[in-house]
């Protein structure tokens, strides 16, 4: 009997995901497995492999052929394996520990007093009211207004009367 070990499609419609079977080669690809021996997801980030290389190996030393896509799935997986064990002996830097965020309500309740009205370059003063929309509308009060000046205290009056 030959073998072979290649993947197997599982999963929904549109949302793929294949396990790596052994199997007659003369079967479909869905066809009864003598073995499973791993699985793969191409949807997440980064796509999961995870394969029983044991097992795998046991098979090949039996005389079964890996597919091509069986072969960069097992290259894949001995990387992945590699960095793992090369990232597990470098230490990890301390992290300071994380203070919790306010919630949307919060932080909607603590930015809602700090709204203030709008001024345009020109520093006219904020949109009018619908009580003074009425007094615009007057042909006298479509002049433009000239900014005020502040007046001055009249503590500043004392004191200049003093000297």
């Amino acid at each position: 009997m030959a073998v072979r070990i290649r993947l197997t499609r599982v999963g929904a419609t549109k949302r793929p995901a294949y396990r790596v079977i052994a199997i007659d080669k003369r079967r479909s690809r869905d066809g009864r497995a003598l073995e499973i021996l791993g699985y793969y997801d191409p949807l997440t980030e980064p796509a999961t492999v995870q394969l029983d290389t044991t097992r795998i190996q046991a098979w090949i030393g039996k005389g079964a052929q890996p597919s091509d896509t069986v072969v960069k799935l097992m290259r894949q997986a001995e990387r992945e394996a590699s960095d793992a064990n090369a990232a597990a002996e470098k230490p990890k830097r301390a992290t300071r520990p994380s203070t919790p965020k306010p919630s949307k309500k919060a932080r909607a309740k603590a930015s809602a007093p700090a709204a203030e009205p709008e001024v345009s370059a020109e520093g006219a003063e904020p949109p009018e009211t619908d009580a003074s929309a009425t007094e615009s509308a007057s042909p006298a009060a479509a002049e433009p207004e000239a900014p005020e000046t502040p007046e001055p205290a009249a503590s500043d009056d004392a004191a200049k009367a003093e000297a």
